[in-house]
């Protein structure tokens, strides 16, 4: 299996593909939108500029920001690598202790999402996921 960097075009490609294959298969409780900002990345101009959003009740990720998000997570490179695709939340937490993450908004809504349960099937994608990940 090829495997990509983290956010580069090809990876993009490649997770959307695999969430593809999955959509309209899980539902997610928990409303977000989400704009997130990735700093230090090693490739492009150094930023990715990207968005999640749960409000249909599926995990939306892709490039661009949302207009009125409610919440703008800035994050670096790592940190978010961990996070996302290694899917460490104890990463995020000691980096957000630290101040090594930036959030604007109702960040109610980001701690709410700790305590959702990942079902089945995003267990499956994130784990395929994290498969085609460098």
């Amino acid at each position: 299996m090829a495997t990509y960097l983290f956010l580069s075009d090809d990876w993009l490609d490649a997770a959307r593909a695999i969430r593809a294959e999955y959509e309209g298969g899980g539902g997610i409780a928990q409303s977000i939108r989400m704009n997130l900002v990735v700093i230090e990345v090693p490739f492009g101009e150094g930023a990715v500029h990207a968005h999640a959003d749960t409000s249909t009740g599926e995990l939306v990720l892709d490039i661009g920001h949302l207009e009125g998000p409610d919440l703008t997570v800035t994050v670096g490179y790592e940190i978010a690598r961990a996070i996302l695709v290694e899917g460490n939340p104890q990463a995020g937490l000691q980096a957000f202790m630290q101040g090594k993450i930036k959030v604007e908004g109702d960040i109610a809504k980001l701690m709410a999402l700790q305590g959702v349960s990942p079902d089945p099937t995003a267990s499956e994608i994130a784990a395929r996921i994290q498969a085609i990940t460098e």
